[in-house]
Parts: C-alpha cells; sequence; structure tokens
C-alpha cells in the first residue's frame, strides 16, 4: 500500500538531490576560477569569500531539507504500516476503496465520511462492532442525513455477519 503523501515526499526527495548536486556543482566550478591561486590578497577577494560562504549556507539548508524529507517518508511509511496492521471487514473496505468513507492514518480504526464535517465511524475491533462518534457535531441536516445512510448501511450489513 502506498499513499498518495509518500509518492509526493519520495518525489520531492528526487527533486531536492538534484537541486543539492547542482548547488555543488556550481561551488566547485566557483572554485575552479580561482585557477588554484590564492584569493586572500587579490583584489575582489573578500567579494569571492562571501560568495563562497553564501554557496556553502544554501548547500547546507539543502542538506537539512533532504533529512527533514528522509524523515517525513519514515513517518509516513510507519503510518501505512500502522493502518495496514489493523483488520477490517470487507465492507468497510469497500467503501474505503469507493471513496465513500476515509480512513484516518492516525488512528485506523476511525472513518471520516466524505462530504460530512466533525462526526466519523469507528470499528471496534474487538467487538466486531461499528460505532460514531461526534454525531451531535454534524452542522446541518443534509450532512446528518448522508451520514445516517452511510452508518445504517453499513451496520446493517455487518450486523447480518455476526
Amino acid at each position: 500500500m502506498s499513499s498518495n503523501r509518500l509518492q509526493v515526499l519520495e518525489n520531492s526527495l528526487i527533486k531536492k538531490e538534484a537541486e543539492l548536486q547542482r548547488r555543488f556543482d556550481n561551488h566547485f566550478n566557483t572554485w575552479k576560477q580561482t585557477n588554484g591561486q590564492p584569493m586572500n590578497d587579490k583584489r575582489g577577494g573578500g567579494a569571492f569569500f562571501k560568495k563562497i560562504e553564501k554557496q556553502n549556507d544554501s548547500i547546507r539548508n539543502m542538506q537539512a531539507s533532504i533529512e527533514k524529507t528522509k524523515d517525513a517518508i519514515e513517518r509516513e511509511k510507519g503510518k501505512i504500516k500502522n493502518v495496514e496492521a489493523v483488520s477490517l471487514p470487507i465492507e468497510i473496505k469497500k467503501l474505503i476503496d469507493e471513496g465513500k468513507i476515509t480512513q484516518w492514518r492516525k488512528f485506523p480504526n476511525r472513518f471520516f465520511v466524505v462530504g460530512v464535517e466533525k462526526a466519523r465511524l469507528v470499528w471496534l475491533e474487538k467487538e466486531k462492532q461499528l460505532a460514531h462518534q461526534y454525531l451531535n457535531q454534524i452542522p446541518n441536516q443534509e450532512q446528518y442525513s448522508i451520514f445516517r445512510d452511510v452508518y445504517n448501511s453499513l451496520n446493517r450489513t455487518l450486523n447480518k455477519k455476526h
């Protein structure tokens, strides 16, 4: 299983690594301009060293950014493993695949009904039951109807099995 976020992070890492390589190449080309001569006693030497220091800062910042992205990729992979560890009934998986509900990766046994704010479905794995949370916080009747229909339909199907 993969997520859009993981794909975005991996693409970002590739771009950042290419940019880091470009900055290194630029940095080395700047040094080559000296033709092996010391710059500390030349006119314009100060400007040269400022340019070098700016390039060094830019390289360090890009390296830090790459590390952050790598950490984010590892966290995302951990969340995906967490989601995969939860055993869900086929009916819930089907609704996820159809895009009617979305799984909360932070709490993989909780689901949001698409088009409904606040309320969520909860799969109680040990009891093999469907529950809901924050039903009273749904802002309007239209969203309540959407949530009710999804919950009731799913609950009926799951209760037939058990």
